[in-house]
């Protein structure tokens, strides 16, 4: 293999995205079977992680249902509540969020007090998946 310049394939560690053993409160689910018929009336966030040259870097969008189009993201090194906060952020400086409903999972980074009050103080009605369930957030991580 050394003379003809390839090597075997490096197994790659499972890094986690969602730590949903906390104490916050959880939503119950709004869009599911919900049909969107315009921009601003669902968003789905979600966390991913991309592989760079000496380790990883964490992602965190948030995407507009109907129109597919990215409308908040950012990217950091740890996995915290402030990297889904600026993505955010981000998404209602761009967005309208009149009727705006919010979809996430349950990770502590979209349960955390800091992320709800946003949601709550501009009006956002709070949706999630259910516990174990990536498909309720499927949407998400098919962009992802």
């Amino acid at each position: 293999m050394q003379e003809m310049g390839i090597q075997g394939r490096i197994k790659r560690k499972y890094i986690t995205t969602t730590n949903s053993k906390h104490n916050n409160r959880i939503y119950s689910n709004l869009v599911k079977d919900k049909e969107r018929t315009g921009i601003n009336q669902v968003w789905c966030a979600d966390i991913t992680y991309i592989r760079i040259l000496n380790g990883f870097v964490y992602l965190a969008a948030i995407i507009d249902i109907y129109s597919r189009k990215i409308v908040g993201y950012a990217i950091g090194k740890t996995l915290s509540p402030k990297l889904a906060i600026a993505a955010l952020s981000m998404a209602i400086v761009t967005r309208n969020t009149e009727g705006l409903i919010h979809h996430s999972d349950q990770g502590i980074q979209y349960t955390c007090k800091d992320y709800i009050k946003i949601l709550k103080d501009k009006g956002i009605r709070i949706s999630m998946s259910a516990k174990g369930n990536p498909y309720d957030n499927a949407t998400a991580l098919i962009i992802l």
